[in-house]
């Protein structure tokens, strides 16, 4: 569960990283003044919404820091695990697919990029690596 008052001093810790005010973060990932006002002062919790444009909008915020305090900040995306590194190649033309209008049919997604893997551990914890761009 999220702590309010250690929620509010990490997102104070962003604010003055990247030297903005309230005002101007909210502008930023898109979401009411007031919503950050209240998240400041411990009086809200953070809505799923709001982390996830915090941590897409801001790429040195790691999602497991912010939700727990856990983690690095500022996150260090050049330090990656090996897997990331390297696009991994898949053959399409041996991928069997089903026919259009059966019930297995599927999108078409050779064209598609993996931008986040997130891998859920069995004691609640999660770790998130992201593409490196």
């Amino acid at each position: 569960m999220i702590n309010n008052s250690d929620f509010s001093k990490r997102l104070k810790k962003i604010l003055s990283y990247y030297q903005l005010s309230a005002s101007s973060f909210a502008d930023k990932i898109g979401v009411q003044r007031s919503s950050i006002s209240h998240l400041l002062s411990g009086r809200n919790k953070p809505s799923l919404d709001f982390v996830l444009k915090t941590v897409k909008e801001f790429e040195e915020v790691e999602l497991y820091w912010l939700l727990n305090g856990k983690g690095n900040f500022p996150f260090d995306r050049s330090i990656q695990s090996p897997i990331l590194t390297k696009k991994p190649k898949i053959d399409t033309k041996s991928i069997k697919r089903p026919e259009i209008g059966s019930e297995t049919a599927y999108a078409d997604v050779t064209d598609k990029i993996i931008e986040r893997i997130v891998i859920f551990y069995t004691d609640g914890s999660f770790k998130a690596y992201t593409q490196p761009k």
